[in-house]
């Protein structure tokens, strides 16, 4: 297959490499020309652009499969409704009649439940939160665009992605014994990256090119609570017991207990076996590798 990553970054490129190593041929936009040098050596098609600006993408390849999963860089000007919104648009439209499918990366927060409720991907979705909301608006514009392209579209609904180099900055807070923000009691949602980027390539080689719409949600198979994971992880490195301070606000800005995810749907559907299923065998692989 001819494959397209835009946002090659901690899961895409682990997703670009797995298709390269399947003999698939890759091409992956980056905003970096030394990126893309380097990526031009591992035998990827590159291409230097950027999805605030159109005008770079006027000369994309044709491919069957392209996997959207553009990740907001606060450091960056545009805003993430620009990044994820606006900049999904410019896709489609660069991609219309060039690619029959694509793959977009969604986020668990679309859920606004935060009182420890389940939810699974049909679970009605009234995100409180800024980056909910803008996620929502996304997935509904490529709902909205894959009917008027007849375009085969799949949302992949991530939970909380972790592993090697993902939890450095825990792992100091932690040694020092420096108090986290939210509540101990809160509700963690997972998915190793290793296994997410195993479920990606799954679900290019499962899906039709016939223009459909689907929803998924995938999360390892054991919500747990931030006290119990954050207390694992600190056993691990040779810190104290953690702290929590629920006076310090999270990145998500959640003040509730959070919801707890289900993600039966795809690994059924597509016969994932997760390598980590659990925190318990995905942090002492993140935390050894990190």
């Amino acid at each position: 297959m001819r494959l397209l990553v835009f946002g090659c970054g901690y899961l895409g490129e682990r997703v670009a490499t797995l298709w390269r190593g399947l003999g698939h041929e890759v091409a992956a936009i980056t905003r970096s020309a030394e990126r893309a040098a380097a990526w031009e050596r591992r035998g990827w098609h590159t291409v230097v652009g950027n999805v605030t600006d159109p005008q770079t993408l006027a000369h994309l390849p044709e491919v069957d499969v392209c996997l959207h999963a553009i990740g907001f860089d606060r450091q960056a000007a545009p805003s993430k409704r620009e990044v994820s919104v606006d900049g999904l648009r410019h896709v489609l439209e660069a991609l219309r009649e060039r690619c029959p499918r694509l793959l977009h990366i969604s986020s668990s927060s679309v859920y606004g439940q935060d009182e420890g409720e389940w939810v699974d991907a049909d679970s009605i979705c009234q995100p409180h939160t800024e980056s909910g909301q803008i996620c929502l608006a996304a997935e509904n514009l490529l709902e909205e665009r894959a009917d008027q392209f007849s375009l085969g579209a799949v949302v992949i609904r991530l939970s909380g992605i972790y592993g090697p180099q993902r939890l450095l900055t825990r792992i100091d807070q932690l040694r020092t014994g420096v108090p986290l923000g939210g509540r101990g009691d809160a509700w963690l949602n997972l998915i190793h990256v290793d296994d997410a980027a195993q479920a990606v390539v799954r679900i290019a080689q499962a899906t039709s090119a016939h223009p459909v719409f689907n929803r998924y949600l995938l999360s390892d198979q054991q919500p747990v609570q931030r006290q119990q994971f954050y207390g694992t992880l600190a056993q691990l490195v040779g810190g104290p017991a953690p702290q929590f301070d629920a006076e310090i606000p999270t990145r998500t800005g959640n003040t509730g207990i959070g919801k707890r995810c289900c993600s039966l749907k795809v690994r059924n559907e597509f016969q994932l076996t997760l390598n980590f299923p659990t925190y318990e065998t995905g942090l002492p692989d993140a935390s050894h590798r990190s």
